[in-house]
C-alpha cells in the first residue's frame, strides 16, 4: 500500500505493517451459446442431430464427464465423494488434507447436486425448440493443491453448456511467492500475521493480477474437461470473465491490546458518521438523482469470530473486520463491475479518444478491478483516520467549555453532549470532507438539506453557518486551510469531538433524554 495512507501515518507508533493483496477471486468460464436461437441454429447445422435427440445426446456427454472424474481420482489416488444434501465442502477438504497430508495435486474430487443453467425441450409450431433454463443437476468440484496457488478448485457443471467455475486465493498465491524468494511471514488461514519484509510483499502482491490469467485458466480447464478435445466443439473455447473479486487491505498491528482498543470506536465511528454519500465516494461514484438501487450499513458486534461492519451498494461492498484480533482488514469486493467507471480507450467520431466507460466483467480488466478495490480502500481508511485513542484531557474539556475570544470578539463555551451541539459536530466529521475539507455552502447542505429555498433563508443559514465555524475556530478545534474557502478538523478537534460523540451515543446515550 502506499507510505502516504493517512491512517498509517497516524498510527505509525502502533502498526507493524500494512499489505493489500487479493482475496478470494471466483472466474467463469463460458462456451460460446448464447440465446435460444444460437443454440437451436448450432443443433440443426454444426450438431447436425434432431432437436429431441440433444438431451440424450447431452446426458451421454455428461456422463463421460463423471466418468472422466472418477478415472482423474482414481489415478491420482485422491478420493472421489458424491455427496447428497448439504455439505460444508470446505471442511470436509480440509479433514481430507489432514488425513492424507499431500502436498501438491488433486486433493479430492466431490460430486453435488445443484441448480444450474442448462436446456430443456419444449413444444414448438411445427418442431420441438431448445430453450435455455435452470435445472437440477449434477455438478463436479475438483480440489487442487497447486504448486503455485495453493488449495483451489474447478467447478464444472455436466449438462450443457459444461460452464467452469474456477476459485483461487490471493493470499495462498502469496504465500508461496514469498516462501520462493525466501522472505519470512507466519500465515494464519487467509491472513499473515508476520510479515519480515513487507514492502517486498507488497511488490509480490501487485504482480497477482499481471498473471497470464487466459492461459493459467484454460490449462485448468484441459485438465477437468476432455470435451474440449472432442471434434463438436470445433474452435469454440472458453471466455473468462471475473464473477467476484475481493481486494483486502490489512493493518497489522504491534499487539492486540492496541487493536482492540481502537477497533470499537472504527466500529461506531464508521456506523454514526459514513452515510450513504460517504459509502459511494468510498467506492468512486457520486450520490446521483436518478440512482437506482439501496446503499445499506450492516453492523453486527455479537458475530464470530469477531464484530464487522459492511456498506452495501447493490451487490458491492465495503467491509471492515478484525482478524485474530491483531489485523484491522478492510475490504472490498466486486461483484457488479459495470456500476465502476475506468478509463478505456474507445472511438468516436472516427477519432480514439480515452473516455469514462462502464467497467467489465472481462479477465483482461483484471488490472481495473484491481486499481478500483485499492483506492476503496485506501479512502475508506484515510476517513478512518480521524478516529484516535480516548485522549482528550479534563483540561481541554474544561477549556471548551468556557468562552473564548476570535478576533477580539468574546465567543461562548460548548455544550459538549448537547443534542444539537453534536449535530453540528458529527456534520464537520464526515468521512468524505477529511480529504479536501469542506466550505461554509457544503455545511450548510448537510444540515439543513439540499431543497430550494429563498435567497433570505439562504442568507440566514450562511450567516448561522458562518457563526458556529467562528465559534469551533476560536475553541481551536477548525482550522481554515489557507489560500481557501475551505476548513478542516485539527488535531485538538477529532481527539475532543469524537470523544464528546462516543460518550454521548455509548456511555449514556440515554441519560439527556430521560433528563429532558
Amino acid at each position: 500500500m502506499p507510505t502516504n495512507l493517512r491512517f498509517a501515518q497516524k498510527f505509525a507508533d502502533s502498526i507493524v505493517a500494512v499489505l493489500g493483496c487479493h482475496d478470494r477471486v471466483i472466474f467463469k468460464g463460458y462456451l460460446p451459446f448464447g440465446r435460444d436461437d444460437h443454440l437451436n441454429r448450432w443443433v440443426d447445422h454444426c450438431l447436425k442431430i434432431r432437436r429431441k435427440d440433444f438431451l440424450p445426446w447431452v446426458e451421454q456427454q455428461s456422463q463421460a464427464l463423471v466418468d472422466h472424474a472418477k478415472h482423474q481420482a482414481e489415478q491420482a489416488g485422491a478420493p472421489y465423494h458424491h455427496l447428497q444434501g448439504f455439505h460444508r465442502k470446505e471442511q470436509l477438504v480440509q479433514q481430507i488434507l489432514r488425513a492424507r497430508r499431500r502436498d501438491d495435486g488433486l486433493v479430492a474430487i466431490l460430486c453435488v447436486q445443484e441448480t444450474c443453467r442448462t436446456v430443456k425441450l419444449l413444444h414448438g409450431q411445427g418442431r420441438p425448440r431448445l430453450a435455455f433454463t435452470r435445472r437440477p443437476q449434477r455438478v463436479l468440484y475438483y480440489y487442487f493443491l497447486d504448486p503455485e496457488f495453493g488449495l483451489m478448485y474447478v467447478r464444472l457443471q455436466t449438462w450443457f453448456p459444461f460452464t467452469i467455475q474456477v476459485y483461487v486465493n490471493g493470499h495462498e498465491w502469496l504465500a508461496r511467492q514469498m516462501v520462493q524468494k525466501r522472505l519470512g511471514f507466519v500465515q494464519h488461514d487467509n491472513a499473515f500475521t508476520q510479515l519480515d519484509h513487507p514492502v517486498a510483499a507488497q511488490r509480490l502482491a501487485e504482480r497477482f493480477p499481471k498473471l497470464p490469467w487466459v492461459k493459467i485458466l484454460r490449462r485448468w480447464a484441459g485438465q477437468v474437461n476432455p470435451l474440449l478435445r472432442e471434434s463438436w466443439p470445433g474452435k469454440a473455447d472458453y471466455y473468462w470473465v471475473i464473477d467476484q473479486a475481493e481486494y483486502s487491505t490489512d493493518v497489522l498491528f504491534q499487539s492486540r491490546a492496541k487493536l482492540a482498543q481502537l477497533y470499537p470506536r472504527l466500529l461506531d465511528h464508521a456506523l454514526l458518521h459514513f452515510s450513504a454519500q460517504d459509502i459511494l465516494t468510498f467506492l468512486g461514484r457520486r450520490l446521483h438523482p436518478r440512482f437506482d438501487g439501496e446503499v445499506l450499513t450492516d453492523c453486527k458486534k455479537d458475530r464470530l469470530p469477531g464484530a464487522r461492519i459492511k456498506h452495501r451498494v447493490k451487490n458491492n461492498w465495503l467491509k471492515m473486520y478484525d482478524k485474530f484480533s491483531q489485523i484491522l482488514r478492510i475490504e472490498t469486493v466486486i461483484n457488479q463491475p459495470r456500476e465502476f467507471k475506468v478509463r478505456r480507450c474507445r472511438l468516436r467520431h472516427g477519432r480514439r479518444r480515452m473516455l469514462w466507460c462502464p467497467m467489465n466483467k472481462g479477465v483482461a480488466n483484471f488490472y481495473h478491478y484491481h486499481a478500483v478495490a485499492r483506492a476503496a480502500n485506501q479512502r475508506y481508511l484515510d476517513a478512518l483516520a480521524v478516529v484516535d485513542f480516548p485522549c482528550a484531557t479534563a483540561k481541554q474539556l474544561d477549556r471548551v467549555c468556557q468562552p473564548a475570544k476570535f478576533h477580539d470578539r468574546r465567543r461562548r463555551g460548548l455544550n459538549l453532549l448537547h443534542p444539537e451541539e453534536q449535530r453540528w459536530f458529527r456534520a464537520v466529521l464526515r468521512g468524505d470532507w477529511h480529504l479536501h475539507g469542506f466550505r461554509n455552502r457544503d455545511l450548510a447542505r448537510e444540515l439543513f438539506g439540499p431543497g430550494p429555498i429563498s435567497a433570505e433563508d439562504k442568507r440566514r443559514r450562511t450567516v448561522q453557518v458562518c457563526r458556529y465555524l467562528q465559534l469551533l475556530r476560536a475553541h481551536g478545534l477548525l482550522a481554515k486551510i489557507p489560500h481557501s474557502n475551505r476548513y478542516r478538523v485539527t488535531a485538538k478537534g477529532e481527539a475532543l469531538l469524537c470523544s464528546a460523540i462516543y460518550l454521548r451515543f455509548n456511555v449514556f446515550p440515554n441519560a439527556l433524554d430521560a433528563v429532558a
